[in-house]
């Protein structure tokens, strides 16, 4: 167990110190476990390493970047937006709708894709009545950040847990005759509107909206709202006794959003007689995420193999006891701190099975249902980002939008919008995840 505790360390230091090559380090690590495991160091082989890999998790994921990556082409989403500025009456409502617009839009849509769908509006709006596009594009980027674990496609970290936990589309929002993980979130969207209004409570100035963007092509929106309508539909499908269709059953979901990604490309080659779009969707596509859950999905197998996923569980299990307010407290706290600096994917995809692991162990050894538990780490890991500038990739690239802009961007100015509302949106969450599934 100790050999296996070393490597991954190792890799998680690794990953911390080399952001750009992190994909690559955590499918180095896979092999290095699979050649531990190859020879005796713990129960795993090449096979079994392979058959670790969530499949189903990887084809949702690049299913959706790439009709996403049309949707955005269609420049829908940007007509949505100058519909909502054309509807408020100054500065403070502009921003707040912008926000709020951000949030709705990354439940469904990658976090960086909806940052660089909204933020020129907000740069445009912010050059028209001459003021700072800093806290405009910044609040854009942690209200797209924060409602990313709405939904089950919301975020990577969101289809991790539907994965893991094996949840629905549905269940996301209505689970065991309970309102579910949406509303702790939508919950803390309120929240932080409060946050919005207080920060900018003396921006008052007039605005006047136009619409001028025209929707190119109708066909990505309704691919999005296809998406979503069948992975709704495909959580009534009864699970299959065994063989080939219970094979497909389990890859319902990424089927799903692969299937409607190809007919999207193949709709846009055909109608504009060229392979321009198939290029555009393989260059958008995250392939690093993809390469990075690969690997650590294997990193993953082998230090559970090894033992050293129940020694963490057992750790903190002594820690916070058979006292499941005390274990759920600490997830969602520590979780926000840790997830201020470090990725919250690889962070998510090693603690799920840390938290089922600690769930069995508690009430003396008879279990605990872990929901509560699981819901704590993903409010605390995809909030938490938003506490500093590098903690989530909507805040990296918002500050890159406005680096490009030619805007100074300090850490005071990030922290004096992400601390009030990351605190709040977490503490609204915690405290209705608590009240609903905790007690």
């Amino acid at each position: 167990m100790k050999i296996a505790l070393i490597v991954f360390v190792i890799t998680y230091i690794l990953m911390l110190s080399f952001q750009k090559i992190r994909a690559w380090i955590a499918l180095s690590s896979a092999c290095v476990y699979i050649v531990l495991g190859i020879c005796g160091f713990f129960d795993m082989n090449f096979l079994s390493a392979i058959k670790s890999v969530d499949y189903n998790v990887l084809m949702m994921i690049g299913g959706t970047m790439g009709t996403v990556t049309l949707f955005i082409d269609s420049k829908m989403p940007a007509r949505l937006s100058e519909i909502l500025i054309s509807k408020v009456p100054n500065v403070l409502w502009a921003v707040t709708v912008l926000s709020l617009f951000s949030g709705v839009i990354s439940a469904f849509v990658d976090n960086v894709a909806t940052v660089l769908m909204v933020a020129p509006i907000g740069l445009a709006i912010s050059k028209k009545l001459k003021i700072s596009p800093v806290p405009v594009i910044i609040s854009i980027a942690v209200s797209s950040n924060l409602q990313g674990a709405a939904t089950l496609v919301g975020d990577t970290t969101s289809i991790l847990l539907g994965s893991f936990a094996n949840m629905n589309f549905l269940e996301f929002f209505w689970m065991n005759r309970k309102p579910g993980i949406f509303f702790a979130v939508e919950l803390g969207a309120i929240a932080s509107i409060f946050c919005l209004f207080a920060l900018f409570r003396k921006d008052k100035q007039p605005i006047k909206g136009v619409v001028e963007t025209k929707v190119e092509d109708y066909v990505p929106s309704i691919l999005m709202i296809a998406t979503v309508v069948l992975l709704i539909f495909a959580s009534f499908i009864k699970k299959p006794d065994g063989g080939a269709l219970q094979t497909i059953y389990n890859l319902r979901a990424g089927l799903i959003c692969v299937i409607i990604c190809i007919i999207g490309v193949i709709y846009e080659c055909r109608k504009n007689k060229t392979i321009l779009p198939l290029k555009k969707v393989i260059r958008d596509l995250d392939t690093e995420t993809l390469i990075l859950l690969f690997g650590l999905f294997i990193v993953i197998e082998g230090i559970t193999a090894a033992g050293v996923i129940d020694k963490i569980a057992e750790i903190l299990h002594s820690w916070a006891g058979n006292n499941p307010f005390i274990m759920y407290t600490m997830l969602v706290f520590v979780s926000v701190l840790l997830s201020a600096f470090i990725d919250n994917i690889p962070y998510v995809a090693t603690m799920l099975p840390v938290v089922q692991s600690i769930a069995s162990m508690m009430n003396n050894g008879a279990g605990y249902e872990p929901y509560v538990l699981y819901f704590g780490l993903l409010i605390g890991a995809t909030l938490g980002g938003n506490l500093t500038p590098i903690g989530a990739s909507a805040n990296i690239a918002g500050i890159g939008i406005l680096r490009k802009n030619g805007e100074t961007v300090t850490t005071k100015d990030f922290l004096r919008i992400g601390v009030p509302f990351t605190m709040s949106a977490v503490l609204a969450g915690y405290i209705f995840t608590w009240f609903v599934w905790g007690m």
